[in-house]
C-alpha cells in the first residue's frame, strides 16, 4: 500500500511552480509585492514531492497496480488457462502462452496448478517443473506463477468464499499509456495532528469491497481530529503497533476525488497518543487505475461530512 519517474518529477515541478505563482514568487509587481508574499515551506514542499515521486514509482513498477490485466473467478473444479481463444481454455488471459496449464481444486479445498508441457514458467522466481500447490494471497507465502520471461504474473486471490486468478503484465496498456497523477496543491493546513483512541484488543470492523464480499478487518482504534472547529473521527485498520490504514470518503468523493473513496496511512501513535494525518497524501485505490482490482470501500464511520480538497484527484485513463 505503497507507488515514468521523469513524469513524476515534471508533474511535481509544475505543481511547485503553480504554488510559487499563487504565492507571488514568480509574479511581477516589484519588491514590495514580493516582500509581502507568504513564504513557502520548502521542507514541507520537498517532503510532499518526494512522497509523490515514490507513489508514482510504485504504481508504475512492472508488477504495480497499473499492470493488472485480469481477474478470473474460478467456478469449476478444473480450468485450463492461457491466452488461446480456440484451444479449450476455460479461463482466457489477455497475455501469455496460448496454453499455460491447468488449475484444479485439490481434496483439501485448495487449488493446484499443473503447467503445460514445454511452456517456460516460474514459481516464486524458480523454474516450474510440475504440479504445485497454488497458495492464495491469504496464505503466509502466496504462489506467484511467472510467464513470458517475467513480464507476466498469475496469483490466486481469496475473497470470502470465492477464489480468482489475478493476472499482471508489464506491457499492459494501462501501464504503458499511464496519463499521470493529479493533486490538489500541497497545503500544510491539511497536515493535522489527531488523537488516537484505542479499541479493546481483538476488535474488528466489517469492510465491504467492490466485488460484493465483506470481511472483518482488525480495527485497533480510531483517530479523532479537528478541522475548522469541527471534530471528526476516522476508524483505523491494521494490526496493533503497525502503520494505521484508513479507507475514507468525503465531500470531494465524485467531485474531484475518486468516487469510491481514497486511502490514507499514518504512523502508529507514540506514548502520547498523537497521530499526524497528512491528507495531502490521501491517494486513490487501485480500482482508480484498473477494472480488475478488488478494492475495499469506506465503512459508514469513515464517510466524512467535509470536503478534503487535498491529496490525489480522480484519475482519467486514456485506456478503456
Amino acid at each position: 500500500m505503497r507507488i515514468a519517474r521523469v513524469a513524476g518529477i515534471a508533474m511535481g515541478m509544475a505543481s511547485l511552480a503553480g504554488m510559487l505563482v499563487a504565492c507571488g514568487g514568480l509574479g511581477g509587481g516589484g519588491e514590495e509585492k514580493k516582500a509581502s508574499a507568504p513564504k513557502v515551506d520548502q521542507a514541507f514542499m520537498a517532503e510532499q514531492q518526494a512522497w509523490r515521486n515514490q507513489r508514482l514509482e510504485d504504481l508504475l513498477r512492472p508488477d504495480g497496480w497499473t499492470s493488472l490485466v485480469g481477474l478470473h473467478w474460478l467456478e469449476l473444479k478444473a480450468h485450463y488457462v492461457g491466452s488461446g481463444a480456440r484451444i479449450g481454455n476455460g479461463v482466457r488471459f489477455a497475455f501469455g502462452p496460448e496454453k499455460m496449464g491447468m488449475v484444479s481444486r485439490d481434496g483439501a479445498g485448495g487449488w493446484s496448478f499443473t503447467p503445460e508441457s514445454g511452456v517456460a514458467l516460474t514459481l516464486n522466481g524458480e523454474p516450474l517443473k510440475g504440479r504445485v500447490a497454488l497458495h492464495s494471497d491469504q496464505d503466509p507465502e502466496p504462489a506467484v506463477i511467472g510467464f513470458d520471461e517475467g513480464k507476466g504474473q498469475v496469483t490466486l486471490l481469496r475473497r470470502g468464499d470465492r477464489d480468482a486468478l489475478r493476472v499482471k503484465y508489464a506491457d499492459a496498456p494501462t501501464r504503458l499509456q499511464f496519463a499521470g497523477l493529479k493533486y490538489w496543491a500541497p497545503d500544510p493546513s491539511w497536515r493535522i495532528e489527531g488523537r488516537f483512541i484505542p479499541h479493546p484488543p481483538g476488535k474488528t470492523l466489517p469492510i465491504g469491497d467492490i466485488v460484493g464480499t465483506q470481511s472483518d478487518s482488525p480495527n485497533p482504534g480510531l483517530v479523532e481530529f479537528e478541522r475548522d472547529g469541527v471534530t471528526y473521527r476516522l476508524e483505523a485498520l491494521g494490526e496493533a503497533g503497525r502503520e494505521l490504514f484508513f479507507v475514507l470518503a468525503d465531500r470531494t468523493s465524485g467531485h474531484g476525488s475518486y468516487p469510491a473513496g481514497r486511502f490514507l496511512e499514518a504512523a502508529w501513535p507514540g506514548e502520547d497518543g498523537k497521530v499526524v494525518l497528512d491528507f495531502n497524501r490521501a491517494y486513490n485505490p487501485p480500482c482508480a487505475f484498473t477494472l480488475f482490482a478488488t478494492c475495499p470501500l469506506p465503512p459508514p464511520e469513515n464517510r466524512l461530512d467535509v470536503a478534503i480538497d487535498a491529496g490525489e484527484k480522480t484519475y482519467v485513463s486514456p485506456v478503456h
